[in-house]
């Protein structure tokens, strides 16, 4: 999906389009004032006070109408320039431009932008005319606090876009369409994966009985091949003493995202925002010797993070989420081998989820070796060993990736995996990260060959990054369409008669359960092409009929999620197929 606000041409439309809004809703509500009316990545939005009006979806073509008539006026769009005074005065009677105004310094020059009869405080730049906004459409209305602020007043956001052509437009309404299909807050709700609820709390998910069957098959999975890698898997307390984040250095610089900390017998204690001071400190519980390394701790752990209310999305962005975390400790002879080892296993990982992560972007960040701030670890040795190192095994591995100069965190070196989802911007699921500084704040160390003291260098992986983001992720990605090793529910039994053939049903369900498939059985009394298409709308991967011959014949038939072959064999070559189909973790949505 085309990025607007990244285009020059197309922010400049829908900016535009954003006045061309404000005037046709200032004809509809003379009362309505006006805060801010920027663009966005999808086009463009104004925030809007229309007093006891509360529009609904059912308002925009009304509005959308009246839009059209401005455009046809073919208005010459006008730029003035007045002082903050002259500003003041022109805007009197709107409290939001108001408070803009009066927030620029004195004697700064403010610009205007006149077409008609409406004028809006703006920077601009806008198109010349009103008739080149021609095809444009609202996409929603919703609430938004002013400035964001949840203490403030409930003004009215309407969404919108604006192309130079209809072509264009109507091809980004599809993809906006079939994103609101993907969208993985719906697909949640429609299978039964989670809920959200605001007596439990915002951002702060329910996994359904489905949900946590796909949580905890992702779970299994990933620890089962991280213990295969030779991970070492703990299980660590959700919360902290304050004071193990002020070793850390998180508490000075993450507190604002923390949830705010708890007083309890003289001590202090805050719900953990991350897993790796508790690794540290496994870690620093013991000697180790040289011939120890490389120690791979891991942990599926709770975290919890105090998102901002408009920020928390679904699954995606929630306050409380789990990650499949890891820490790797290992000296620096050790860096190419290890960083190397979390590259192969992410690549299986994806493979295993139909993603080939190779076709993705990888961003190696670096330091700037001249930037002499003290922005950087100071330690040139250990930072020109790490990034030859990561950049050799890149380079050993084929893949294709880019260099972020200055991009490098202040303890290391970092390797991002960009993933383009099938629903917006590229985001960084898999990540490893190089730390050359947590061990120093926890003065952890290993005994070399020569009996001397050394730091570890910790590496910081995630695979799946938060199984909740993964699974937002993925459910987008495959529209729900889950393959059977992933589905919560892999085998639907329809018997065409419960009083002819729901013993033969039950009798097929025992022995699925005993080959641990995920089955149930339909016998509600409804006629069997409802409960196929229910099947179908639950994107179960197999749906069984079971009538007469499949009774007498001992066999099923079975049709597979997408097609509409019906195809009859033995239960023993079912049971083999399902086998199959789980250990090959066979990919269907494509």
């Amino acid at each position: 999906m085309k990025n607007i606000k990244e285009d020059k041409e197309l922010s400049v439309l829908n900016h535009s389009c954003a006045h061309l809004l404000a005037q046709a809703v200032k004809h509809l509500y003379p009362n309505a004032k006006f805060w801010v009316g920027p663009v966005i990545d999808d086009g463009f939005y104004y925030d809007i006070d229309l007093g006891d009006v509360t529009l609904t979806e059912d308002d925009l073509p009304k509005i959308e109408k009246e839009m059209k008539k401005c455009a046809k006026s073919a208005k010459n769009i006008i730029r003035h320039e007045i002082s903050k005074e002259e500003a003041l005065k022109e805007f009197k009677d709107d409290p939001y431009k108001i408070d803009l105004i009066s927030r620029m310094d004195d004697g700064s020059v403010i610009s205007t932008y006149t077409q008609g009869d409406f004028t809006d405080l703006c920077r601009g730049p806008h198109v010349d005319n009103t008739k080149k906004m021609k095809y444009f459409k609202l996409t929603k209305v919703s609430g938004a606090y002013w400035k964001g602020d949840s203490d403030n007043k409930m003004l009215q956001r309407i969404y919108g876009v604006c192309f130079e052509n209809e072509d264009d437009l109507n091809e980004y309404l599809k993809e906006m369409e079939d994103a609101k299909e993907r969208d993985h807050r719906k697909i949640g709700k429609d299978l039964g994966i989670f809920m959200m609820s605001d007596l439990v709390g915002k951002g702060l998910p329910l996994y359904l009985p489905n949900g946590y069957t796909l949580w905890r098959t992702i779970q299994n999975y990933i620890t089962d091949k991280e213990v295969e890698n030779g991970y070492l898997h703990v299980h660590t307390p959700d919360l902290g003493s304050v004071e193990l984040y002020k070793t850390s250095g998180h508490w000075e610089h993450y507190k604002d995202d923390m949830f705010p900390s708890m007083k309890l017998d003289n001590e202090e204690y805050v719900l953990r925002p991350m897993n790796c001071p508790h690794h540290m400190v496994i870690y620093g519980s013991k000697l180790h010797s040289y011939r120890d390394l490389p120690i791979r701790i891991a942990e599926i752990a709770n975290d919890f993070r105090y998102e901002a209310a408009g920020a928390v999305k679904g699954i995606e962005r929630a306050r409380a989420f789990t990650q499949n975390d890891s820490h790797i400790f290992c000296r620096p002879d050790q860096i190419a081998d290890e960083f190397k080892n979390v590259l192969n296993l992410i690549i299986e990982v994806y493979k295993d989820f139909g993603i080939d992560i190779k076709e993705h972007e990888f961003r190696l960040s670096l330091r700037d070796p001249d930037d002499k701030k003290d922005k950087y670890f100071k330690d040139d040795e250990m930072w020109e060993t790490a990034e030859n190192a990561l950049r050799n095994v890149l380079n050993e591995l084929g893949v294709k990736y880019f260099e972020a100069k200055g991009e490098a965190a202040f303890y290391g070196p970092k390797l991002d995996i960009l993933i383009k989802p099938a629903v917006g911007n590229p985001v960084a699921i898999p990540t490893i990260q190089l730390d050359f500084l947590l061990p120093r704040r926890f003065n952890l160390n290993y005994i070399d060959e020569n009996g001397e003291k050394k730091t570890p260098i910790v590496i910081h992986r995630a695979i799946l990054g938060s199984l909740d983001r993964f699974i937002a992720f993925y459910l987008e990605e495959t529209k729900g369409n889950l393959p059977t090793w992933l589905a919560p529910e892999q085998i639907r039994i329809i018997p065409v008669s419960n009083i002819k053939h729901l013993d033969y049903s039950k009798e097929v369900e025992d022995l699925f359960r005993k080959n641990h498939f995920r089955v149930k059985i339909d016998d509600r009394e409804e006629g069997v092409g409802y409960r196929m298409r229910e099947a179908i709308t639950n994107k179960i991967p197999y749906t069984l009929v079971l009538g007469d011959k499949e009774k007498d014949d001992k066999t099923v038939t079975y049709r597979i999620y997408g097609t509409d072959k019906q195809i009859t064999v033995s239960l023993d070559d079912f049971v083999k197929l399902v086998n199959e189909d789980i250990k090959n973790k066979t990919i269907r949505y494509k």
